[in-house]
């Protein structure tokens, strides 16, 4: 029987949820507040969450990018707030689904019946989840070359991409630019590692709040770059 964790603080919606969830065969634990919710998340063990945005202490946001952050298992979003921000900023932290309210109990009973079906496909199957490299707010999606910082998605040519995912994979080693230059570029490129410093550049305006003052990929002068973990 799969557990399900609902954190929500509308008693009413919460209860109708369980109740339909319950009448097919899931057992059902809920949670009113964040921070009790993002405790059970962390600490218990369930097979799926379905979470609400609008939460006291600590928002639904957060507890996603918490349990994203050290589980794999569905997570579904719920909130009254149609923008396609909030939609967009869930998704980016790791959420699985976005429902908005009012919605119908039977909708949410056939996706979570999806969701929990496709994760046992993935699991069964032996198929590898998405290899995610997730560093102080970035989230670098390897599989799905596609990346994140703090929530919203950066778009990211092929090489920008393959630069900041290998000093992201090395974070504190320092790089000369000849030393990057052989491990992104082909040989058609051989001696203008200049680019590197362009790309670099390019790189830090997509991931850095202050470039001047970069905290993700530093400058070590006279020698090189380093991403610093």
């Amino acid at each position: 029987m799969s557990k399900i964790l609902i954190v929500e603080d509308e008693e009413a919606i919460a209860d109708l949820e369980k109740d339909y969830l319950e009448l097919s065969g899931f057992e059902v634990e809920i949670e009113n507040r964040g921070d009790t919710g993002l405790d059970k998340a962390l600490n218990d063990d369930y097979d799926l969450l379905i979470l609400d945005l609008m939460l006291p202490e600590v928002d639904g946001f957060e507890i996603c990018r918490q349990v994203r952050e050290k589980k794999d298992m569905p997570i579904i979003m719920v909130s009254a707030k149609k923008d396609d921000i909030d939609k967009i900023r869930g998704l980016g932290l790791g959420a699985d689904d976005y429902i908005t309210k009012p919605f119908s109990p039977s909708e949410m009973v056939a996706r979570v019946k999806a969701h929990l079906a496709r994760y046992d496909r993935l699991i069964g199957s032996g198929q590898k989840v998405n290899d995610v490299i997730e560093i102080r707010g970035i989230k670098i999606d390897k599989t799905a070359r596609r990346v994140w910082v703090n929530g919203e998605e950066k778009q990211f040519t092929t090489k920008e991409f393959d630069l900041l995912t290998f000093l992201a994979e090395n974070p504190n080693h320092v790089f000369t630019k000849e030393e990057l230059f052989r491990e992104i570029w082909d040989m058609e490129s051989i001696g203008d590692i200049a680019t590197v410093t362009v790309h670099i550049k390019k790189i830090r305006e997509k991931i850095e709040f202050n470039t001047a003052k970069p905290q993700y990929i530093e400058t070590i002068w006279g020698v090189g770059y380093r991403f610093k973990a």
